[in-house]
């Protein structure tokens, strides 16, 4: 049996990047939804709270969408 090193490298590498990418964009998205009730509490801009919900959508649909494709990647029945 041979062990392709590079190979297990390169999966490993790929994987720690994916995995650090979706939780920084799930905080990202915490960060964007907390930015809400802050804004009616301060001076803020009329749209700010709308504009952190919008934002903070976008990062949990990009983080759903990248574990979809993660699965979809790893179960063989959906190729």
């Amino acid at each position: 049996m041979d062990v392709k090193w590079s190979a297990l490298g390169e999966v490993a590498l790929v994987s720690l990047g994916v995995g650090v990418a979706i939780v920084v964009i799930f905080a990202v998205g915490v960060l964007a939804a907390s930015v809400r009730p802050r804004a009616a509490e301060t001076d803020a801009p009329a749209g700010a709270g709308a504009l952190g919900t919008v934002a903070a959508g976008l990062c949990f649909l990009a983080c759903a969408a990248i574990a979809a494709y993660g699965i979809y990647l790893i179960v063989p029945q959906f190729h």
